[in-house]
């Protein structure tokens, strides 16, 4: 249980790390991976929120927080996709 959480806390840090260091394609990646491999990882959404107040464009459609909401409605697929495949508990 602790080596999870201790795995869970790299991976956000991580996730951050590449949010504002790296190009947004590796974050995409990083995040999609945390998704699948962890359950419920809202960090992954907490970091596309950092992403949009850093680094998104001021505009009326969405409320500027298009990629907070892209991956709310993602990590919501992934969770359903992993409840009907057969090898996640």
């Amino acid at each position: 249980m602790e080596f999870n959480f201790l795995i869970r806390f790299l991976a956000c840090m991580l996730l951050i790390a590449s949010i504002l260091f790296m190009p947004f394609g590796v974050s995409m990646i990083l995040a999609l991976a945390g998704m699948v491999y962890f359950s419920l990882f809202f960090e992954a959404v907490l970091a596309f929120f950092l992403s949009d107040l850093l680094y998104g464009v001021a505009e009326g459609k969405y409320f500027g927080i298009y990629f907070t909401l892209l991956s709310i409605l993602f990590l919501i697929i992934v969770e359903l996709l992993k409840k009907r495949l057969k090898f996640y508990p």
